[in-house]
């Protein structure tokens, strides 16, 4: 496949503060760091209100980013970052949380909607389609009436580390097969429950 030679753009999202740091809203955050380790790659340079780091894997190039706007405002971010690397938007993918898959849980998909995501809408909107590669990192739904707002931003409780852990690694390696061999690869080994 051709446009592995090109660069790939990974970008996890997440909201920015050590108060968010490991709650469920910023699964997206935590693929992107697991990620950076596996690959070596430092994200320590701010550019475009997001951390960025950029190396290679088998000699193709990757950028990872984090945005450090909230989560609503993912989109100025990430087309900026898209711009200024000249990255083609099937090299793009965009890893975030999802409610309605539960932990354990990925799915790589070419594009589609929101589902209510809001950092999804407004790279969405800025980028004018949802014709991009995302993963979905499930994050299972809220117990009994919780408000979902609320349960996005709680920590992942302790019975949840392993599995936690586990689908983290499997996220991180969905994102190398898609950068070494591209989204349908990537859908195919990794869609689905983790183990």
């Amino acid at each position: 496949m051709d446009s592995t030679n090109d660069t790939a753009m990974i970008i996890g999202l997440g909201n920015p503060g050590v108060q968010y740091r490991y709650t469920r809203h910023n699964a997206g955050f935590m693929v992107a760091q697991a990620l950076a380790d596996k690959l070596g790659i430092s994200l320590t340079r701010v550019k475009f209100r997001s951390q960025v780091g950029s190396g290679r894997l088998d000699g193709i190039p990757v950028i990872i980013a984090k945005p450090l706007t909230y989560m609503n405002e993912s989109g100025s971010a990430v087309s900026s970052l898209l711009h200024y690397f000249k990255v083609p938007l099937n090299r793009l993918l965009v890893i975030h949380d999802d409610l309605d898959l539960p932990l354990g849980t990925l799915r790589l998909r070419p594009g589609g909607g929101s589902a209510g995501q809001r950092g999804m809408q407004s790279i969405a909107d800025k980028l004018g389609t949802n014709a991009f590669p995302r993963l979905r990192f499930g994050i299972g739904r809220p117990p009994g009436r919780m408000d979902p707002a609320d349960y996005v931003l709680e920590k992942f409780g302790a019975s949840e580390q392993e599995l936690l852990k586990m689908t983290l690694d499997q996220a991180a390696a969905a994102a190398v097969t898609f950068i070494r061999e591209g989204l349908e690869k990537a859908m195919n080994l990794y869609n689905g429950e983790v183990g």
